[in-house]
C-alpha cells in the first residue's frame, strides 16, 4: 500500500483530535457518532459541530485520490496508511447506518519512559530494571494482552533499549513501530508484508540482511507463528506481541494459531526452549487513580526441565486483583542464559536466597507449584563393596564412589509446620 503524504490531506474538523497526544483512536459511525480512545481516560464520546457523513465522505475521497484508488458502491472498502496514521473507511452501501471511519494514530515516538512507568504504577522499579536487563541479555520476549492494552507501546520501549550497534529489522503488516524514523541514524530496516509479499517471503529477505533483532508485528496467524519459530531457531532475537489472557498461556496460544497439525507436546517444548520471557499487560479504568491505567500483571520464564523433560513455567512476577505484587527469582536456566550473553544476575535476586524463590507452573495442567531453592543435600547409600554419595540440587546429581570414605552424619532437626503461606528452607 502506498504511503499517504500527511500534508496532502485536509483533515479539517478532525485536526484538533489528531494533534492531541492523549488520543490514540478516532471512531466515526451511525450518522454522526464520534468516539475517541485516550491514554488517560479510556473511551469517551466527542461532539464536533458540523461533523457529518458528508464531511467524512470528502475525507475518504481525498485519501482514495492520493492513493489512486476508488471508493464507491463497487469498491466499498478503503484502507489508507501514513507514517503516523492508519485510516479505514466503510462505504454507506455496506455500513447501512452511514459511512464508518476509524483513524488509528501510530506516532513515530516513544511514549513511555522509566519515570512515567514507575510513577504511574505501570511497573515497579526493580521489575523495570529486570526487563531491560533481559533485553540487554538478548532474551526472546513476547508481550501479551487485549486490544488497546498497550502491547505495542511496551515493545517499542523495550526495543529502545537494544544496544545501538545491534541491527534491527521490523516486519509488520500495518506500520506501528516506526523505529527507523525514531532512530534515523541507526541500522534499522522496516519491512512490510502485503498481498504480494507474505510473512514467509519477507522473512527470507530479512535473514539475508543479517539482523541481530527481528521485531514482528502482532502474532495472529499461522505464518506469523512460523516466522517467530524460524527467527529464533536461526539464532536471531525477537520482540513481538500476541493476544492472550495471561503470559503463562503464550506457548499454547501460539499452538492454537497453527493451521497445520503438529505434535502439541513437541511444539510447546520448542517454544519453551526458544522463548525466555512472556510479559502480560492489562489496561482498565482505575477508580483509584481516576484514569485509564495500564500495568504489567504477569512476567513468566519458560524453560524445559532437564530431568523430567517437561515444559515448565516460572512465574517471576504477578500482580493480584488488590494490587499486591509477588516476586520469584529466575531459575538457573535463565541466569545461565544471561551469563552466556555477558549479563550476571546472580547478585540481584528479587527474593532473598533463604526464602521461597520460585513458583513453577506446569504448562499442560495449568497448576501452580511452589518450590524452594534446594541446597545441596547428601543422600548416602552403602553397599558391601563401596559407599555411594549422591549430592543433588535442582539441576544436577553428582555420584561419588571412593574406595574408602568417612561419613559423618548430623542429626536432622525436626521440621516444624509454619503458619505462613510461604515455604521456609530449614537447615539440616
Amino acid at each position: 500500500m502506498d504511503e499517504i503524504v500527511f500534508s496532502q490531506i485536509d483533515f479539517g474538523l478532525l485536526l484538533p483530535l489528531l494533534e492531541d497526544d492523549d488520543i490514540t483512536d478516532i471512531s466515526y459511525s451511525n450518522g454522526g457518532q464520534l468516539h475517541v480512545k485516550t491514554l488517560t481516560q479510556g473511551i469517551r464520546e466527542e461532539h464536533i459541530e458540523g461533523l457529518n457523513d458528508e464531511v467524512m465522505e470528502k475525507l475518504a475521497f481525498q485519501c482514495s485520490n492520493v492513493m489512486g484508488k476508488t471508493f464507491n458502491m463497487a469498491h466499498p472498502l478503503l484502507d489508507a496508511e501514513s507514517a503516523e496514521l492508519r485510516l479505514n473507511f466503510v462505504h454507506k452501501s455496506i455500513a447501512t447506518n452511514g459511512i464508518a471511519v476509524l483513524i488509528r494514530k501510530t506516532p513515530a515516538k516513544i511514549r513511555l519512559n522509566k519515570d512515567k512507568l514507575v510513577k504511574e504504577d505501570y511497573v515497579s522499579l526493580k521489575l523495570h530494571d529486570f526487563l531491560l536487563t533481559c533485553v540487554s541479555g538478548h532474551c526472546n520476549i513476547l508481550v501479551s494482552g487485549e486490544t488497546g492494552s498497550g502491547k505495542t507501546e511496551l515493545v517499542k520501549y523495550l526495543a529502545s533499549n537494544i544496544k545501538e550497534d545491534e541491527k534491527i529489522i521490523t516486519i509488520e503488516d500495518t506500520l506501528e513501530l516506526h523505529l527507523d524514523k525514531i532512530y534515523p541514524t541507526r541500522d534499522i530496516v522496516a519491512m512490510k508484508t502485503n498481498n504480494i509479499a507474505s510473512y514467509s517471503d519477507v522473512l527470507v529477505a530479512c535473514m539475508r540482511q543479517n539482523p541481530r533483532w527481528i521485531l514482528l508485528s502482532e502474532v495472529r496467524s499461522d505464518e506469523a507463528v512460523l516466522a517467530v519459530r524460524n527467527s529464533i531457531s536461526s539464532g536471531h532475537n525477537i520482540l513481538s506481541t500476541i493476544h492472550s489472557d495471561k503470559a503463562s498461556s503464550i506457548p499454547m496460544r501460539l499452538y492454537s494459531l497453527l493451521e497445520t497439525s503438529q505434535d502439541i507436546d513437541q511444539f510447546v517444548k520448542s517454544m519453551h526452549r526458544y522463548i525466555q520471557l512472556g510479559v502480560h499487560v492489562k489496561g482498565f479504568f482505575s477508580k483509584q487513580y481516576n484514569r485509564f491505567q495500564r500495568e504489567i500483571t504477569q512476567v513468566c520464564e519458560f524453560y524445559v526441565d532437564e530431568v523430567s523433560n517437561e515444559a515448565k513455567v516460572n512465574v517471576i512476577y504477578s500482580r493480584d486483583l488488590t494490587g499486591g505484587e509477588h516476586y520469584n527469582n529466575p531459575t538457573s536456566h535463565l541466569i545461565d542464559y544471561l551469563a552466556s550473553q555477558g549479563v550476571d544476575m546472580r547478585e540481584d535476586p528479587f527474593v532473598p536466597k533463604d526464602s521461597v524463590v520460585k513458583e513453577s507452573e506446569n504448562n499442560h495442567e495449568e497448576n501452580h507449584i511452589e518450590e524452594t531453592q534446594q541446597e545441596l543435600k547428601p543422600e548416602v547409600t552403602q553397599t558391601p563393596e563401596s559407599v555411594e554419595v549422591k549430592v543433588t540440587n535442582q539441576d544436577n546429581t553428582i555420584t561419588i564412589k571412593p574406595e574408602e570414605i568417612v561419613i559423618e552424619e548430623k542429626p536432622k532437626e525436626e521440621i516444624k509446620p509454619s503458619n505462613n503461606d510461604n515455604l521456609e528452607i530449614l537447615e539440616f
